[in-house]
């Protein structure tokens, strides 16, 4: 309580510029969340899953710049006496701030959107929230600043031959990966956590030995329905495939971005949930790479066509086989996108105290048939993305199921010791965040 009392005393696109058109949704966090969204999913500098760290980066300071304002939540890192002024002017500094430094290319262009969503909502360079924002992203951005991301000319990393051992997949179809990529980002499972005590620690079980009938069941599973031809996928199984071959990262600041539309009434709120559900992403993904380069198995691809070397005799190889889809250039086990999803709908469900919510999601890949899909529960999705992978061709069925539990988790880990309210004192630190299921 004590918090409280001083905080509130004191206080008594990316085709750049984004067009202000665009923005639609309920406030300044939704508003600049789409912004950041469309430059870190154009940027080619942090591609696929490190992304993560940016939109984390970016929520957090938000976070704290707008509760350093209205002291209902404690803050993540940075403490800010006396913070005034407004809070969407904070949240826009904060945005912009955090995304020049990771993006500095995009400068320019985000200098003309910050300024351009000031006039438009009223506010200016002069604002005390502005002041507010810039102190926000530089504590959060000097905090990240050794955390072993994008480390200058890394060693390329390309698994081993040995039967079980990832190693870079073909690419069959057009688009990326380009064939037989050295692994993505192996540092990503070294980097420090944004809440966990380190990135092992919700590392997955080991796979099932090769030699196990639990191995040959999920290896016929993934042969079966995950093959480019020949399939036994039903059509409405394909583009579930093709739905869910998603960029995860937009995909799931879309649904944040309509449910807070829709559900949330306060910047304060809104500013909270997209941070711990960034947090919560950002953190599994970390946990997922961790677990992926700790074990680095081979993907279905790769155990397929050398399935007759296995040891196992009841895993019939097919030296011809592919997948649906290009595999991702890094190990199979655990599933990033399960590890991310999984994540995302606990701590959404946390947030909100209820798995039961009504709402869409939209694909990012334009080969789906079906646009738009509507769920009716947080876990209703997650258990469709372990399917997805499936048929995909790209998971054995073991990496989706570890992977959506690390995710959840990683999910109550940080809605259990992190954002909590000022006036919450009935919480356990010590809490390790495995008491679900």
């Amino acid at each position: 309580m004590q918090l409280r009392r001083r905080c509130c005393a004191l206080t008594l696109g990316f085709a750049m510029p984004l067009a202000m058109s665009s923005i639609v949704r309920a406030d300044a966090v939704t508003d600049w969340n789409a912004i950041a969204m469309q430059a870190i999913a154009s940027s080619p500098s942090h591609p696929g899953a490190t992304a993560i760290l940016d939109s984390a980066m970016v929520q957090v300071a938000v976070y704290d710049a707008v509760e350093a304002i209205n002291c209902r939540f404690r803050p993540y890192h940075v403490h800010i006496e006396g913070a005034t002024g407004s809070p969407a002017a904070a949240v826009a500094k904060a945005t912009h701030d955090v995304l020049v430094n990771r993006f500095p290319s995009l400068t320019a262009s985000l200098d003309t959107t910050y300024h351009d969503y000031l006039a438009a909502h009223g506010l200016s360079e002069g604002d005390p929230g502005v002041a507010v924002g810039q102190q926000a992203a530089a504590g959060i951005i000097a905090l990240r600043a050794n955390d072993g991301s994008f480390p200058v000319n890394p060693a390329p990393f390309i698994g081993g031959t040995k039967p079980g051992v990832w190693r870079p997949t073909p690419s069959y179809l057009p688009g990326p990966p380009p064939s037989n990529s050295p692994a993505l980002a192996p540092w990503l499972a070294r980097v420090t956590p944004f809440t966990l005590v380190s990135p092992s620690q919700f590392r997955a079980v080991p796979p099932p030995p090769l030699t196990s009938k639990r191995y040959a069941s999920a290896y016929k599973e993934v042969k079966s329905l995950g093959s480019a031809t020949n399939s036994s996928r039903t059509p409405a199984q394909t583009d579930l495939a093709l739905f869910w071959f998603s960029n995860y990262q937009v995909l799931w600041n879309r649904v944040l971005r309509d449910i807070a539309g829709a559900h949330v009434h306060n910047i304060d709120d809104t500013a909270r949930l997209f941070a711990l559900v960034n947090l919560a992403m950002a953190d599994a993904g970390i946990t997922a790479w961790d677990t992926k380069y700790h074990y680095v198995f081979w993907r279905p691809v790769t155990a397929i066509q050398e399935g007759e070397n296995d040891g196992n005799p009841r895993t019939d190889g097919d030296a011809n086989w592919q997948p649906l889809v290009n595999n991702p250039n890094y190990p199979d086990y655990t599933s990033g996108a399960n590890n991310l999803t999984g994540a995302a709908t606990l701590a959404l469900a946390l947030f909100f105290q209820t798995d039961e919510m009504t709402f869409s999601v939209t694909t990012t890949n334009p080969a789906a048939i079906q646009q738009v899909r509507t769920y009716n529960q947080f876990s209703d999705a997650a258990a469709d993305v372990v399917e997805a992978r499936i048929y995909e061709g790209i998971h054995f069925r073991f990496a989706d199921a570890q992977a959506r539990k690390q995710g959840r988790h990683v999910a109550r880990w940080v809605f259990s010791h992190f954002l909590r309210s000022v006036d919450d004192d009935e919480w356990d630190e010590h809490d390790d965040g495995d008491n679900e299921e």
